[in-house]
């Protein structure tokens, strides 16, 4: 992460550079807190298969899994498809809308991680980052999940109409993208102004 400033002006957090990244594929139980992260080289198909292999491992005795994800290009990948065809396979897919970050649980666990470990904080090595950020979803976020669920949390958040700068928008916006109209009104009735032809 870098900073602009002028020369010699000291800054209130250390910068370092590289461009180095880790790329996590993970899942999380929103009932337990329980992760399963992979610190991956590329998230793609195989990676998709490993993180699907790791969560079915995770529950050997559930006789049905059921996994709600993005619409991420390699998440409907042929080897996927192939992967959860095979007979004996336990995960069910279940894709939220595309274009709605906002319905997938993973987006929030992404930056509840942000705000704990990455956060006005600068860590010195790329190694110390991508451990900071592991640790806290492997370890800190299962075990401190009574503390972080609702954060994360799958329910619907209302938000008032009132906030709405489109006059068309009415009512009530769930994160479901459904709308509860209020009661029709009444159509006003126009008064014809002499000259002017009456509204239809």
């Amino acid at each position: 992460m870098g900073c602009w400033a002028p020369k010699d002006t000291p800054i209130a957090v250390a910068q370092t550079s590289g461009r180095q990244r880790p790329n996590v594929h993970g899942a999380i139980d929103l009932e337990t807190g329980k992760t399963r992260m992979l610190d991956v080289l590329t998230v793609d198909a195989a990676s998709t298969i490993m993180l699907l292999m790791a969560i079915q491992a995770m529950y050997p005795g559930k006789r049905v899994i059921h996994l709600f994800l993005d619409n991420a290009r390699y998440h409907h990948a042929k080897r996927v498809q192939a992967w959860l065809a095979r007979p004996g396979c336990r995960i069910k897919l279940h894709f939220i809308p595309a274009y709605c970050p906002h319905l997938d649980p993973i987006e929030r666990l992404w930056g509840l991680m942000h705000k704990h470990t990455t956060h006005n904080r600068c860590l010195a090595t790329f190694a110390d980052f991508s451990g900071a950020i592991l640790t806290f979803l492997r370890e800190e976020v299962p075990r401190k999940w009574p503390l972080y669920c609702d954060a994360v949390s799958d329910n619907f958040r209302v938000i008032s109409a009132q906030g709405f700068s489109d006059p068309r928008v009415n009512g009530v916006y769930l994160e479901m993208a459904f709308f509860e109209p209020r009661p029709a009104e009444p159509p006003r009735r126009r008064h014809r102004q002499p000259g002017l032809p009456a509204w239809r």
